[in-house]
């Protein structure tokens, strides 16, 4: 890993950041907007892509006001299975598996074959609340809806929100996505379970799991 100081988002997927005094394009896998984390200025972590792809770097972390805060999305998934294995939603599952196919989605996870799982994570703090989407997420709603659905078939569900912010609390961000916000409001009343976790970084740059985090009342 190398530090690296935020520039510019010039598209959805490309930051341009300074590294060792030069100027390089680095992928940026969180397609939310992140406007108040990439911002000029930001310290970051990033890590060099190989040779012969569209990016030199990719972000892996920023540097807020509590510390180092994951931003690669693209490694979710494999936290929020180490979140499940160790116990997150009540129980340690004998079976995971990832990325399975119901209805017109692929869910996250499907636990001792009748449990899925839906994950999602949430970096934007707002107060002491963490709050999804940061994004409006037509995607996210879907996921929600095939969650219901899967309940009134037999199934159990959850939606697992994994916050990477020092936050009290989980809320939808209604402002943004009263579509997705309404939605999720509907899934709890329809029998989807809802489960939390923290991901921090520690001082040594690794990830830790850092207990259950709740709904907001």
């Amino acid at each position: 890993m190398e530090e690296a100081e935020f520039i510019e988002r010039p598209n959805r997927f490309v930051g341009l950041c300074r590294i060792n005094g030069s100027i390089k394009r680095c992928h940026i896998a969180d397609s939310g907007r992140l406007k108040e984390i990439l911002t000029e200025g930001r310290k970051l972590l990033v890590v060099k892509n190989p040779e012969g792809m569209k990016t030199d770097y990719k972000i892996l972390a920023a540097r807020m006001e509590e510390g180092w805060i994951l931003l690669n999305t693209s490694i979710h998934s494999k936290i929020g299975k180490k979140a499940i294995e160790k116990g997150v939603l009540g129980f340690k599952p004998k079976k995971i598996r990832s990325e399975v196919k119901y209805g017109n989605s692929r869910i996250d996870f499907l636990v001792d074959e009748n449990i899925l799982i839906e994950l999602k994570g949430s970096n934007l703090l707002v107060g002491r609340k963490c709050l999804f989407p940061d994004a409006p997420t037509s995607r996210g709603k879907r996921h929600l809806e095939e969650l219901i659905k899967a309940v009134k078939e037999g199934y159990q569900a959850f939606i697992l929100i994994m916050v990477l912010r020092d936050c009290s609390c989980f809320e939808t961000n209604k402002r943004l996505d009263p579509a997705f916000s309404d939605t999720f409001a509907k899934a709890l009343k329809e029998g989807v379970k809802f489960a939390g976790f923290k991901v921090e970084i520690d001082k040594d740059l690794n990830l830790v799991l850092k207990g259950k985090i709740g709904l907001c009342r």
